[in-house]
Formats: C-alpha cells, sequence, structure tokens
C-alpha cells in the first residue's frame, strides 16, 4: 500500500467512528461540562520571543505562512501576515457551524430539523454520509457534528442548502469578519455566488487575524451567545485531526478545525491551557503537495503549535480526579 493511500485510508477509517457506533454524537456532547474545570493560573509569555519563533519556523517553510495568535487573557496578539486572504479549504466550515447557531438562536432553524440525504447531495472527499443509503435521514445537529468533526462535505452541503451560502457572509459581515466568505458547497463549484473568488480561493476564504477573531469571540461567548458558543467549542473540541497544530501535544484541551487541499493546509485552535489561546495558522502555495501524515506543511504547523503552546506554560497538568 503506497504512503498516500495509507494516509488517506487513515482518514477515512477515523472518519467512521461518530457514524458507525450508535449514540456517538449524544455520548460525546456529554462531555460539555469539562469547560467549567478551573484552569491553572495565567502566565505572561513572552510574545516577542515567540513571533521570533514562529517567524523562524515561517521562514524555512517552502510555502507561504501566516499566523495570529491572542492571548485571551492578557489581550496581547501578534500575527505575521495577518491581514493577507488565504484559502481555507475546510476551515470555513467554522464559519458555517456559527451561522447555523446564529439561526438557531434566532429562531429561524431548529437542530432537531430534519435532513434527507438523496443520492443527488452525496459528494466525495472528506466524511462518511456519501456512503449512506439513499434516504437516510439526519437532523441539523448531526449534520453540524460531522461537518465539524470529520469535516463531512455532505453534510457542510446539506447544511448550506438549508442556511444559504449568503447568510453566512452576512452573519460573518455582522462581526466585522469581512474577509470571510465561504463561496460555494463543496465539490460543486457550480453552485458558488462568486466565481471568480472560488476559482482564485477554492472553497473559503479568510485571513489569519479574522478566523482567530472567531475563536475568540466564541471563546467570549459573543459569536452567537454565550449558550450557542460553548456548544460549537463542545463539538469543535471532538474534532478528529490531530496531525497538525494538535500534533505534538497530546493531552492539550483544545476546540479546532483544519482545512486541507493539495496546496493548502489550515488550522485555528482555541487551546485551554494556563491561558486560553486562540490561533491560528495558514499555509498556501506549499511546495510539498503529498498526502502524507509527514509532509512539510503538516510537520511546519505542527511545530508552530508546540511553540504556541509551550510559550504559555506548556500543557497544563490534568485536573485531579474526584
Amino acid at each position: 500500500m503506497s504512503d498516500t493511500i495509507r494516509y488517506r485510508a487513515l482518514r477515512i477509517l477515523g472518519s467512521y467512528g461518530p457514524i458507525i457506533l450508535a449514540g456517538a454524537i449524544a455520548c460525546a456532547a456529554s462531555t460539555a461540562g469539562r469547560s467549567s474545570t478551573p484552569r491553572p493560573r495565567a502566565v505572561r509569555a513572552d510574545t516577542a520571543a515567540l513571533r521570533n519563533k514562529l517567524d523562524s519556523i515561517a521562514d524555512a517553510h517552502h510555502g507561504i505562512v501566516g499566523y495570529s495568535v491572542i492571548d485571551l487573557e492578557s489581550g496581547a496578539r501578534i500575527s505575521r501576515r495577518g491581514d493577507e486572504t488565504f484559502p481555507t479549504a475546510s476551515l470555513i466550515k467554522v464559519a458555517i457551524l456559527v451561522t447555523v447557531y446564529d439561526l438557531v438562536a434566532k429562531g429561524q432553524l431548529s437542530l432537531d430539523d430534519p435532513l434527507t440525504v438523496l443520492k443527488i447531495d452525496q459528494v466525495p472527499g472528506s466524511g462518511v454520509i456519501q456512503f449512506l443509503h439513499n434516504g437516510t435521514v439526519l437532523t441539523v445537529h448531526d449534520a453540524a457534528w460531522l461537518m465539524s468533526t470529520i469535516s463531512d462535505n455532505t453534510a457542510t452541503n446539506l447544511l448550506l442548502d438549508r442556511v444559504i451560502i449568503r447568510r453566512v457572509w452576512a452573519k460573518m459581515d455582522s462581526l466585522g469578519l469581512q474577509h470571510t466568505r465561504v463561496h460555494s458547497k463543496s465539490f460543486l463549484r457550480i453552485s458558488s455566488v462568486a466565481m471568480d473568488s472560488s476559482v482564485k480561493y477554492g472553497l473559503g476564504v479568510t485571513t489569519p487575524n479574522e478566523m482567530a477573531h472567531l475563536f475568540e469571540l466564541m471563546a467570549q461567548g459573543k459569536a452567537v451567545n454565550p449558550s450557542a458558543d460553548s456548544a460549537m467549542l463542545d463539538i469543535l473540541e471532538h474534532n478528529t485531526n490531530d496531525m497538525m497544530l494538535q500534533r505534538y501535544l497530546i493531552g492539550a484541551r483544545a476546540a479546532h478545525k483544519d482545512g486541507e487541499t493539495d496546496e493548502v493546509r489550515t488550522e485555528c485552535t482555541l487551546w485551554y491551557l494556563r491561558n486560553r489561546v486562540a490561533a491560528c495558522v495558514m499555509t498556501k502555495e506549499n511546495k510539498d503537495q503529498r498526502w502524507l501524515v509527514d509532509n512539510e506543511p503538516q510537520l511546519t504547523m505542527a511545530n508552530m503549535g508546540l511553540a504556541i503552546v509551550n510559550a504559555f506554560g506548556g500543557v497544563p497538568p490534568a485536573p485531579a480526579s474526584q
């Protein structure tokens, strides 16, 4: 088996857990109470040293790297190419998730609303809904969970059919995120509402600063409301992909979302360390386009994730069991 096939097989196998095990969604959601666990005392990070470290890693990368890091306790911020637009790949699904919960909060949508999967809806790439039988019925909550945790493309499209792409734009505008856009349904560029931008950026576009700020707003309960934001972060804590920013950080609690195409690797994270830290790292025009766990952009991002967490005191010890 080639490395490429093995890599993709691992991703597909990892995707099946939430759909094969009955009740997995409800079971995982029951851990939401962890958000009330007290954190250790906050630390003051040397952000100048962190900037130098991150820039050194980015300078060595064969491609373009942008990042944005926010210490939510002190408000300190550092960035590189922070206001430059990058293709998001599946990272834009966070904006879709926020829009779904915003519509729920407004009473225009319910998490219990049914979504019927038809053959015409099923698209390739990440996810498992593409393999389910014609007529499978999910809920909005199911689709939101699968879109966010295993990046299911069919789930994404089902949600976009329900919320409408332009509503995602409007919600991002309301948060001051005017460069954060989803262009079309996944694997259906014909559905694009901005074809020129869609051709240039693919599924979506954002900047490191805007996406990091979106995670900051969720952490503050200001993206939708405290209850909705807590629910969304809990979903994002169950993201199954830990090959990039999370790679060397076993035990670190994080709500995060990633995105990958041949030329692009992106990920944005809210870490619950001694401080809450929002960080977004985006890469484009990567020379190494192999679909391997150890390709250069993923290793670059793994080293940046390690540097960020170490700057804030490392992974804090697990709370004592009751």
